[in-house]
C-alpha cells in the first residue's frame, strides 16, 4: 500500500511501536505531529482463530483502535480509511453481500471489525471503509504462500471446499484505495478481485499456475478442520457499488494470482 500510495501522496508509514491504536492519548499526540489530511488504519488482529481465545486483544485493537483514530481524525478534520472484511457477514446469502447487507458475524474477529466500522460511522466526520477477503500478496502470511510452501515437502494436502470467496491480490486493493481518495469517495465500499472460488480451487489454481499439478489436493469439510473460530461458508462481496461510483472493474482474481506468482520468479514454473 506504501508503494502505491507514495505515487501521489506523502507517506509516513508507522509500526505499532510507533503508533499503538489502542491508546488514544499516543493516537492524539503522533496523529497532531504528523498531521495528515489521510489517515490508513491497516492495523489489525487478523487471527481469526487467535481472536477467540484472546477477544479482549481483537475488540481493543480491531474496535477500540478504530474508534480511536476515527475521533483522531475528526478533530484533525483528516479523512480515515478503515480497512474492514467479509467476515461481518453470516454465510449464508447464496449471492454476492453487497454494502447494504445486514452484517451478522460468526465469530469473535467478525464482531471486532464490526465494532470498529461503527465506531468510524459514529466518530468520524469524513471515513472510507473498505470490506476486503482472503488476501494474498508480498510481505505478510497468506494462503498462497503457504500452498507454496507445502507443495514442496507434501504429496498430499488437504484444503478446505466448502467456504466460497474471492482472493484479493493486496496491489489490487491498494490501487482500489488510491483510486477512491483520488475521487473522494466516503462511505462502505466491498473491493475484491472478480470471480470467485473455495479454498480448494484457489489452491488447485496456484498449483497449476506454477506447474506443481502432481501434488494431490484433498477436498475436506470445515468441520474436518474442528477450528476455534467459524467461518462464514460464501463471503463473497459485490464490486457493483466500486464500479458504478468508482468507475473501478476488478480483474478476475486468476490473472491478480498470475501476476503475484510472477513477480516472486515462480509463474510457468515448470
Amino acid at each position: 500500500m506504501v508503494k502505491v500510495l507514495e505515487r501521489s501522496f506523502e507517506v509516513v508509514a508507522l509500526g505499532r511501536d510507533e503508533l499503538d491504536i489502542s491508546l488514544y492519548n499516543n493516537v492524539k499526540k503522533v496523529l497532531k505531529e504528523v498531521s495528515p489530511q489521510v489517515v490508513i488504519n491497516a492495523a489489525g488482529y487478523t487471527d481469526v482463530d487467535a481472536c477467540e481465545r484472546k477477544s479482549r486483544l481483537a475488540f481493543a485493537v480491531n474496535g477500540e483502535g478504530a474508534k480511536n483514530l476515527a475521533r483522531a481524525t475528526s478533530v484533525l478534520k483528516a479523512k480515515l480509511v478503515y480497512i474492514s472484511t467479509d467476515y461481518v457477514f453470516d454465510g449464508k446469502k447464496e449471492t454476492p453481500y453487497s454494502e447494504e447487507d445486514q452484517p451478522n458475524p460468526l465469530n469473535v474477529y467478525g464482531e471486532s471489525k464490526l465494532m470498529g466500522e461503527r465506531y468510524v460511522q459514529k466518530f468520524a466526520d469524513d471515513y472510507l471503509i473498505v470490506r476486503t477477503q482472503w488476501l494474498f500478496g508480498p510481505g505478510g502470511r497468506n494462503f498462497v504462500d503457504t500452498i507454496l510452501d507445502l507443495s514442496q515437502d507434501r504429496e498430499r494436502i488437504e484444503v478446505v471446499d466448502d467456504q466460497v470467496g474471492s482472493p484479493t491480490y493486496t496491489l489490487d486493493l491498494s490501487r482500489a484505495i488510491l483510486t477512491l481518495l483520488e475521487k473522494d469517495l466516503w462511505g462502505v465500499f466491498h473491493v475484491s478481485n472478480s470471480g470467485s472460488c473455495s479454498w480448494y480451487e484457489f489452491a488447485k489454481e496456484i498449483l497449476a499456475q506454477v506447474g506443481r499439478d502432481t501434488v494431490q489436493l484433498v477436498p475436506i469439510s470445515s468441520a474436518d478442520l474442528t477450528r476455534p473460530a467459524r467461518r462464514p461458508l460464501y463471503s463473497v462481496l459485490s464490486n457493483e457499488k466500486l464500479h458504478k461510483e468508482a468507475g473501478l472493474a476488478m480483474r478476475p482474481w486468476q490473472e491478480a494470482l498470475r501476476d503475484y506468482l510472477r513477480e516472486k520468479g515462480l509463474f510457468g514454473e515448470a
